[in-house]
């Protein structure tokens, strides 16, 4: 069964009402760069059949939670809000090559840098400066409107997990398949994890990041020859 998860505590919002709506904005599953294109190696895990129902599905995405957002995508993604808060350009463009260059996978690479891409051309069409050119993380594009809005780092931190978790589970509705209700119990469930992946990312050091999980990567590299295929990654 999917990992249970403690409840989550009550978080205090520090944020502006104009800040938590930026948020919500660059969260939404509605934000057009093109999320729902990419499984991320689930599809080839669906075929391989490795994830086959609602319990291996969470425990799929937890896997990825636990140990590749906590200690790799998000503690990156704290230093490009740090590095983009300060005006510190060189630790910028530093933190965005660092996690671009993690990617185990071409369509993990992908994924990243077509939804980086994607944010970098909606925030330029809303004013937003974006000083790094493509290649650009979808990490760093969010990490920059995040702090470019004021958003504190924590907080931008869960937007940008749930942004993820919420594609994810997306695609496992149409790849394992689930219900609407399981995919609503599977979001209910793998979101209490968000909060101490966030917690360990703020723990780490520079010479600690880095994630690797073997299964994720074999099965990214799989869907770049499977036959057919709903996803791009």
């Amino acid at each position: 069964m999917c990992p249970r998860t403690e409840p989550m505590a009550a978080m205090a919002i520090t944020t502006t009402d104009a800040g938590l709506l930026r948020l919500l904005q660059l969260s939404s599953v509605s934000l057009p760069v093109g999320g729902f294109a990419f499984s991320q190696g689930l599809e080839s895990a669906c075929e391989q059949g490795w994830v086959t129902n609602s319990e291996s599905a969470g425990q799929w995405l937890a896997a990825q939670l636990q140990h590749t957002l906590a200690y790799l995508d998000v503690p990156v993604f704290l230093r490009l809000h740090a590095a983009h808060s300060q005006g510190d350009s060189e630790q910028l463009h530093y933190w965005n090559d660092y996690l671009l260059a993690a990617r185990e996978s071409h369509e993990l690479h992908l994924t990243d840098t077509a939804m980086g891409q994607a944010l970098r051309r909606l925030l330029l069409s809303l004013a937003v400066p974006c000083e790094l050119d493509n290649p650009c993380s979808f990490a760093a594009t969010f990490a920059i409107a995040a702090s470019y809005w004021q958003v504190p780092a924590a907080t931008a931190a869960m937007g940008f997990c749930w942004s993820w978790l919420e594609n994810q589970v997306a695609a496992a509705t149409k790849l394992v398949p689930l219900g609407q209700t399981q995919a609503q119990q599977l979001l209910g469930q793998l979101q209490g994890l968000i909060p101490s992946a966030i917690a360990t990312a703020e723990t780490l050091a520079d010479d600690e990041l880095g994630a690797s999980l073997p299964a994720l990567a074999i099965a990214s590299s799989l869907h770049e020859h499977q036959y057919t295929r709903l996803f791009r990654s």
